[in-house]
């Protein structure tokens, strides 16, 4: 990683350091359109740093609803809450029914890399993310 890459993370390696990551700033950017399903919803992110070869951040979306297909990761929500319908899973039968899972402030859940999903926010959520 070179020293820009580096400066760039809140949390670069070799230095012990504290992020406050509920107050942090994120700045936020219009969700891109064919991502959005509903309302107009902006999301934000920080770019902690690394450790062991994962990237870490933190990850914030406010006001509608958006899909994605994931990354393997781990995260934490800090605040907010989100409802998070599981639209395809791998590994999963083809005619599987998609399931929903509601996180809130406190909640760890791990998303499995090619889940495609669709994420319902009322207000926000905000969550610390490690992606492999």
């Amino acid at each position: 990683m070179s020293g820009a890459e580096q400066a760039a993370h809140a949390l670069p390696d070799g230095v012990n350091a504290v992020l406050h990551a509920a107050t942090a700033p994120v700045s936020l950017e219009a969700v891109e359109p064919d991502e959005v399903v509903a309302g107009d919803p902006a999301q934000g992110f920080v770019e902690i740093g690394t450790i062991g070869g994962a990237e870490t951040g933190i990850w914030e979306l406010r006001g509608g609803t958006v899909t994605d297909t994931e990354v393997d990761e781990l995260f934490v929500v800090l605040s907010g809450s989100a409802s998070i319908e599981l639209l395809s899973e791998p590994g999963a039968a083809a005619d599987a029914e998609p399931r929903t899972v509601e996180v809130a402030a406190g909640d760890v859940m791990r998303l499995v890399a090619g889940t495609r999903t669709r994420w319902t926010v009322g207000d926000h959520i905000r969550k610390i993310y490690i992606a492999g």
